[in-house]
């Protein structure tokens, strides 16, 4: 995926993650750039576009007002440091809407145009572990990650690239009461960017990332100790 001359859409733009890759993709060199949230944004050289992504109307006005749209980001995201089987359903609910059906909205909404294009789904380390206190937050990332495969063979015969890019805890607003070690975000969006031109389809952000997928391979009891106790 070439970024330069390109027309991309960033959802959740208004801050953290989504402004840096709003900024970024300028930098580039991409033609256009479609800041989007539920507010306007306004970041120099962007295109302010309102976007709820847990609203179908939104999304099909928002595909409407931008048809030359040939690169999607899907980064809006929430977490509500939820679990499942004692926190209030309602709030589960919003936080798949948001990570999961959210950006299938939009995959299928700006579908048409992203023949030879490409998509980025941001996904988590959590797609493939999760903790207490991010239940529901890492359920939603998840499906996010089986959807991202999912689509990424629904849309190859339009060649459009689905790539999934996966990260550990990153220093934007969403991980800032956390006192922990934290990517720095220009470097995630760097290597995000460099791994979609190079046509990555899951493109692994630090070495937290890498360490997570390959321990899908080993039985559950060694990411989470506590089950084999006793």
């Amino acid at each position: 995926m070439q970024i330069a001359g390109s027309t991309a859409l960033v959802t959740g733009a208004g801050r953290g993650l989504g402004r840096y890759f709003v900024e970024a993709l300028l930098a580039r060199g991409a033609a256009k750039v479609y800041a989007t949230a539920r507010r306007p944004v306004e970041i120099e050289g962007a295109t302010p576009l309102i976007l709820d992504v847990t609203d179908p109307a939104s999304i099909t006005a928002a595909a409407a007002a931008a048809p030359d749209v040939n690169l999607i980001i899907n980064n809006a995201g929430l977490t509500s440091f939820t679990n499942l089987v004692t926190s209030d359903l309602d709030v589960v609910r919003r936080e798949m809407e948001t990570n999961f059906f959210g950006p299938l909205q939009m995959i299928r909404a700006f579908a048409p145009g992203l023949a030879d294009g490409a998509v980025l789904n941001v996904l988590s380390t959590l797609s493939w572990v999760t903790f207490q206190g991010s239940a529901g937050y890492a359920a939603s990332k998840a499906a996010l990650w089986s959807m991202t495969n999912s689509v990424r063979l629904e849309l190859l015969g339009q060649r459009t690239l689905v790539s999934g890019l996966v990260m550990a805890s990153t220093d934007t607003d969403m991980m800032a009461s956390f006192d922990i070690p934290k990517n720095d975000p220009v470097e995630v969006i760097r290597t995000a960017l460099d791994g979609l031109e190079r046509a990555e389809i899951e493109i692994l952000a630090d070495a937290d990332s890498v360490t997570a997928k390959a321990a899908l391979a080993q039985h559950p009891t060694a990411q989470y100790p506590a089950l084999s106790a006793g």
